[in-house]
């Protein structure tokens, strides 16, 4: 007995997705023997892209049934059955996911029709299941909603298994677990790593580090590198024999630990050593007229700059942020091209500063102060995060704007001396990728607490 069923979600990160719509068909093998259709409220927003996609609205989902209240009438369906689905491990994962939520364990046979058709209709242009059934003349009305995709499934599946002379390939693909049968050794490495921020290390039987990721969910990331697909994943897979990790309990300092251990260690399977992690710079220089301008352009070694940002695009959204935030002119902010005066004076949000009415000393003063608030430039500070406990505080160390290392103070001990800070801070290398960590991190979280040293009382003011 199959269950073949197709499923819509609200979109979003990996396993925060909610479902928005189900439809499952029991099919023995020759017929549909029951059905189950339901537009379900996931009690989440629904991302614009999606709604576009199936045009499934939130205002739709407001008075649908929330999944607790379906789960026993998916459970009584699928009972018995295989899961048959057009990419299973997307929708068995998902299904797996909302009764997680529910404390309940979902656990059945699965089959992917993306995989079967791969090997019993070979040669196909494409594999999505819209140009996969028109194809091969399969009708498909109501594309991306789950009762039309879902009926489409059952109208494939059936060609699947009369294609399928020997029955072998059907009993082959069967799998316990679409989510890549977490073997053994998997999950017993699994259970001994816990669900917090840090830095995380895979180890191969001789004991060498063969990865090193961060994640704000230890747990939940190791998870996924046990049950992604994809080439580096499966290789993980096979080699790894042990995961240790280092609780850090502040997002910036597990960037910056794994930063300076992939540079220092160089596992085999980071990618980040291969490229970096920025390509756009904020620049600045003096016009004619005296007035500060600031550019972002591609970032040049031989330059020095105020910030780094990861692409042009987020380069420009702060571009815009910071022309509202300190009143600036954006010709002098190279986002208006204009020979004249630059918009937002026209509607008066500029004190005009392109057509000289406002002084270059006045202007500079508010530049100056966003340099200041967003570039390490020469300063002496220390940044303070969360700890790994409650009582306690994580610090960044940061001398003539440069990294220096990163530790942690508990709250009943007041740093007050630079000579003490320095011993308790574990030494770590200033490179253009911890300037860039720490730059962007500053960016995103406004209200990390920032304190500057003062440097001739070799004291924290």
């Amino acid at each position: 007995m199959y269950a073949i069923l197709d499923i819509e979600t609200t979109g979003g990160k990996y396993n925060e997705e909610g479902i928005t719509e189900i439809a499952i068909y029991k099919f023995d093998g020759h017929k549909i023997v029951d059905q189950y259709i339901s537009l379900i409220n996931p009690e989440r927003p629904i991302q614009p892209f999606v709604v576009n996609l199936t045009g499934i609205n939130n205002k739709m989902l407001h008075n649908a049934p929330k999944f607790y209240e379906v789960a026993k009438r998916i459970v009584e369906i699928t009972t018995d059955c295989i899961i048959v689905a057009h990419n299973a491990s997307f929708d068995y994962r998902i299904l797996r996911t909302e009764f997680e939520r529910l404390g309940f364990q979902y656990e059945r046979k699965s089959l992917c029709t993306v995989e079967l058709s791969k090997i019993l209709i070979p040669d196909q242009q494409s594999y999505s299941l819209g140009k996969l059934v028109r194809g091969l003349g399969i009708p498909l009305s109501d594309r991306h909603r789950a009762n039309g995709d879902a009926q489409a499934t059952v109208k494939l599946f059936k060609l699947l298994l009369s294609k399928d002379i020997e029955k072998k390939i059907i009993t082959e693909t069967v799998r316990s677990d679409t989510k890549k049968q977490i073997d053994n050794k998997l999950l017993k490495l699994l259970e001994k790593v816990p669900s917090v921020t840090g830095v995380y290390y895979i180890h191969n039987e001789n004991g060498v580090i063969i990865y090193i990721g961060k994640s704000k969910n230890i747990k939940k990331r190791i998870r996924q590198h046990f049950t992604n697909e994809n080439k580096k994943s499966k290789k993980i897979q096979e080699e790894v024999t042990d995961v240790n990790y280092e609780i850090t309990g502040s997002e910036l300092l597990a960037l910056l630990k794994e930063n300076e251990e992939i540079k220092r260690i160089k596992p085999k399977y980071n990618r980040a050593l291969k490229r970096v992690k920025f390509d756009q710079a904020l620049y600045q220089f003096t016009d004619d007229q005296g007035y500060i301008n600031l550019k972002v352009a591609k970032v040049d070694g031989r330059k020095s700059s105020v910030t780094t940002f990861t692409n042009r695009q987020q380069a420009k959204s702060f571009m815009h942020r910071w022309v509202d935030e300190y009143s600036l002119c954006q010709k002098l902010m190279n986002l208006d091209k204009g020979k004249n005066n630059c918009f937002n004076y026209t509607i008066k949000k500029c004190l005009g500063a392109c057509i000289l009415e406002e002084s270059p000393e006045e202007y500079n003063a508010r530049v100056q102060q966003l340099i200041h608030n967003y570039s390490l430039g020469k300063q002496d500070m220390i940044i303070i995060d969360r700890g790994r406990d409650i009582d306690e505080q994580a610090v960044i160390l940061i001398e003539n704007g440069k990294f220096m290392g990163i530790g942690y103070f508990t709250l009943n001990h007041q740093i007050n001396n630079l000579d003490i800070l320095r011993s308790i801070i574990t030494p770590m290398h200033h490179n253009r990728d911890a300037q860039h960590i720490i730059q962007s991190y500053l960016r995103q979280n406004k209200k990390l607490k920032t304190i500057v040293l003062s440097s001739s009382e070799n004291k924290i003011n």
